[in-house]
């Protein structure tokens, strides 16, 4: 049996920009502290949200740094240092644990994919050259790349790997995952709109895009399922559903950085090649925000 790294919500942190496009390190820092007062349980740093694509190396480095230093042991951090080119992989990996993360979110190769065989290689050869623990990361939509249940029964048998933030959106075959793996796979939702089926499932929490703006909602999702109130768990995650799927009205993370700027944070906008949200889209996202009294 594998201890889960953290239950409840994560979140998958912005990378807040400063009116040059530079990453705005002490506008970071608000948002950590807001988060972990709110009850957030861990911080994921540099994953798609945090448009770890478009940071150099040294800005990735350095973002995932700063997390650990202003976090200071409060949650867990995660860093994204997953990449389409194993070799790279390892080495941000191995700049990441030199900071002091608690763990590695590995997403399946992009652009060049590879087959199921090729997921195999690629994670078994990353765990053999990094000490913290890894997350995959399952996000067809995004990769053209889906781990297969059979694949991820082989990948838990690894010692290193640990859990899976499920963003594929394929409930029956997060149930099959379940079903194969049991504890050795902790199972994160990847999806908001998901987290109480995906608790049913036996998964322990939510890696969050929701949590930029109702942080606490995010966990108490989760908390109430675990606690034993099902129901409670139901009702936040309907009640919540209009902002879940307006933050992923356009390309994530355009909605959420455009949410937390209506609601006066000032995180700058996203680089190139994400475009800002067309009105008709923001005004899908103004009304949801107005509906919860966020705006």
């Amino acid at each position: 049996m594998k201890k889960p790294l953290f239950t409840g919500s994560a979140i998958a942190i912005i990378t807040p920009f400063d009116a040059e496009n530079r990453v705005n390190f002490p506008k970071l820092g608000e948002i950590i502290d807001y988060q972990i007062d709110n009850g957030t349980d861990a911080i994921v740093i540099c994953g798609t949200t945090g448009e770890g694509s478009t940071l150099d190396h040294e800005e990735h480095t350095e973002a995932i740094r700063y997390t650990v230093e202003h976090t200071a042991g409060r949650v867990p951090v995660i860093a994204g240092t997953g990449s389409n080119d194993t070799n790279y992989a390892v080495i941000l990996s191995n700049e990441a644990e030199k900071a002091g993360v608690d763990a590695l979110l590995m997403v399946t190769p992009y652009y060049n994919k590879t087959s199921q065989e090729g997921l195999i290689r690629h994670y078994s050869y990353i765990a053999e050259r990094v000490s913290a623990p890894i997350i995959l990361y399952n996000v067809p939509s995004r990769t053209g790349v889906n781990i297969l249940p059979e694949t991820y029964r082989e990948l838990s048998r690894i010692d290193r790997i640990v859990a899976t933030k499920e963003a594929s959106g394929d409930i029956s075959q997060i149930a099959a995952t379940a079903a194969l793996c049991g504890d050795d796979l902790t199972i994160y939702s990847g999806n908001d709109d998901q987290i109480t089926p995906i608790l049913s499932l036996g998964g322990k929490g939510v890696i969050s895009v929701l949590s930029h703006v109702a942080p606490r909602v995010a966990h108490d999702i989760v908390a109430s399922f675990l606690n034993g109130d099902a129901a409670e768990s139901a009702r936040l995650q309907l009640e919540w559903f209009d902002v879940c799927k307006a933050l992923f009205a356009d390309v994530n993370p355009i909605p959420v950085k455009e949410a937390m700027n209506l609601m006066g944070w000032d995180v700058g906008a996203c680089r190139l090649p994400l475009a800002p949200m067309g009105e008709a889209k923001r005004e899908v996202l103004r009304k949801a925000l107005a509906n919860h009294g966020l705006i």
